[in-house]
């Protein structure tokens, strides 16, 4: 808390966290609305404006726990000040930027975790570092997309052992309809998880410039204008990244589409709960991998699966390492 901002400079910083939670919507617009758009039971126009509307609704159905963790659990909020909030935001744009351009749906939420301590540690050293929130999180990379992936298939098999004597057109008729409740719960979970990281980042700022009082919470308007900021980029929408998760890793069948969203429904919701911000990028693919094995393993294109995993990998070191850069930048003015 050493550094005094003025308010121009204040308002400043928490537009660029909202400018990051608005290419977080448009980044991981694909998350809530491939499988639908891929199915061909939305249009991409419409398809946007569906999980809009329950992106921006989330926060009347969760917590703050992800927020309370992105404020305080991923570094020390001691150690938060205006430059290290501008180099890990800074450093998760750049990233999202090049990764939105290459079409490659990393994850914006370890984006913003590794920016968090790339800056943190730019600033502190290792010290700066909450190391029981940051290693849950970390985790989460490996077991979000896998319990999609399980949950997917489960479902697919469940739902095709129940449905054994009922003819495909019958089955897609149903879960063309099905797919409109799949879909609403994916778009609650990504709203529920994603837009938090953002409130936490805004919240920990006010937090280290006394605007809090002595306790840190997270402000109501602080919920509302990151609800609406990740709901107008999810709106505005991510179309290449749509491509990718919709058709290039299998092709999906409208009961395939209700398995991976439900599945990876259900994954953010816990998690939600628990305060871990997961992936929502982690969440589907795997789900989506899972719905496509369950067919057959061949169905999966393991190669376009196998460069998302390594976007995975890089995402946290590369984001830190861009933070760290900015943080140093920033101290020079």
């Amino acid at each position: 808390m050493d550094i005094a901002l003025s308010f121009p400079v204040l308002l400043g910083l928490i537009a660029v966290a909202l400018v990051f939670d608005f290419l977080n919507g448009l980044h991981d617009a694909a998350n809530s609305i491939a499988t639908i758009v891929s199915t061909r039971v939305l249009s991409p126009q419409y398809a946007v404006a569906w999980a809009a509307f329950f992106n921006f609704i989330a926060f009347l159905f969760f917590g703050l726990h992800v927020a309370n963790t992105l404020g305080t659990g991923i570094i020390a909020a001691s150690v938060v000040d205006p430059h290290v909030v501008f180099g890990a935001l800074m450093g998760a744009i750049l990233w999202n930027l090049i990764t939105w351009g290459m079409g490659i749906p990393s994850s914006s939420s370890h984006a913003l975790v590794g920016g968090l301590v790339g800056a943190g540690m730019a600033k502190a050293g290792a010290s700066a570092i909450v190391w029981h929130g940051l290693l849950p999180t970390t985790a989460a990379i490996v077991a979000s997309p896998l319990i999609g992936f399980l949950l997917a298939i489960l479902l697919v098999l469940l739902l095709s052992w129940l449905l054994i004597r009922r003819t495909p057109f019958a089955v897609d008729r149903q879960f063309r309809h099905l797919q409109f409740v799949s879909a609403s719960l994916y778009s609650l979970g990504h709203g529920g998880n994603d837009a938090q990281k953002t409130m936490g980042i805004i919240a920990v700022l006010l937090y280290s410039q006394g605007h809090l009082g002595g306790e840190f919470h997270v402000p109501f308007w602080v919920v509302i204008v990151c609800q609406s900021a990740m709901a107008l980029g999810t709106l505005i929408g991510g179309w290449r990244i749509v491509r990718t998760m919709g058709s290039k890793i299998t092709r999906l069948t409208p009961m395939q589409g209700f398995c991976a969203e439900t599945g990876g429904a259900i994954t953010l919701f816990g998690a939600t709960w628990l305060g871990i911000p997961v992936s929502t990028t982690h969440t589907i693919t795997g789900a989506i991998i899972g719905v496509g094995a369950a067919k057959r393993m061949s169905a999966v294109r393991w190669g376009v699966a196998n460069n998302i995993v390594i976007a995975w990998i890089v995402t946290i070191p590369a984001s830190g390492g861009l933070a760290a850069l900015f943080y140093w930048l920033s101290t020079l003015f």
